[in-house]
């Protein structure tokens, strides 16, 4: 079996990385991680994840040869409300990481899901932790599919295999652990979002078309115009007022219609 392996830029910045054969859950042994002391930048990788979380409290599905990664990432010097536009970092170096990879024709989703040709292909779940000493960090799980497309989801999906691309796990990780590192590096603690928010756009998917947003009992439908400022999504009705939107199940085009 091959190894992980950290890439160069973040070896020379010296973060670290656990690689474990078999985990619940790589986001929960990183909190875990954090709350004995650990400060990070610390990745943990599984083999095999039998028990992971996605968004909203759903499940997250990893079969073998995927890429089931998360990195504890410290937030002691970031402002409190700039915390939660780590995940369109998180977006732009996974979607960054893919591309040197080899892997084209992808986009990314609001808020945090990788697509290609309207299939999901990757997904992202932040979760943040605060210590009683009063350190703060915050966890970036990375879940992909590269060798199997997991069964029984509500959604379409998709694998890198599927798409006819040989890359394993471990290639997409070593590009990824890189990428973060520039991603970062152009966030600068939150004050470099705008550029961050740039790139994100560069890349999105369904921008220019119907959307339909669903959050408990609320829903919006428009047209997807942008992400604002603060990263929220930004839909404008057939009246043509805009409305913006922190968190929902999220459709585009077609599906948008028929939600």
């Amino acid at each position: 079996m091959t190894g992980y392996a950290l890439g160069p830029r973040a070896q020379a910045l010296a973060h670290r990385l656990h690689v474990h054969e078999r985990l619940g859950s790589t986001n929960t042994e990183a909190l875990a991680c954090f709350r004995a002391g650990e400060t990070g930048p610390l990745w943990v990788v599984a083999h095999e994840q039998d028990a992971g979380r996605g968004r909203r409290g759903n499940r997250w599905v990893s079969e073998p040869g995927n890429l089931t990664a998360s990195l504890l990432w410290p937030v002691d010097d970031v402002e409190p409300g700039d915390v939660p536009s780590l995940g369109f970092v998180a977006g732009v170096a996974l979607l960054g990481a893919l591309k040197s990879a080899g892997v084209s024709g992808i986009r990314l989703k609001w808020p945090n899901d990788v697509l290609s040709s309207g299939a999901k292909l990757a997904g992202l779940l932040l979760e943040a932790e605060r210590r009683p000493d009063g350190g703060r960090a915050v966890v970036l799980g990375f879940g992909v599919n590269v060798a199997a497309t997991p069964g029984g989801l509500p959604y379409d999906a998709t694998c890198l295999r599927q798409m006819r691309y040989g890359t394993r796990a471990e290639n997409v990780f070593v590009h990824l652990t890189d990428a973060i590192v520039e991603a970062a590096r152009l966030w600068d603690c939150g004050r470099g979002f705008l550029r961050i928010r740039e790139r994100w756009i560069a890349d999105a998917a369904g921008i220019g078309a119907p959307v339909s947003v669903r959050s408990g009992d609320t829903h919006v439908h428009g047209i997807f115009e942008t992400i604002d400022e603060a990263g929220r999504l930004v839909v404008r009705s057939e009246d043509g007022t805009r409305r913006t939107v922190t968190a929902g199940e999220v459709h585009l085009g077609t599906a948008a219609t028929a939600a």
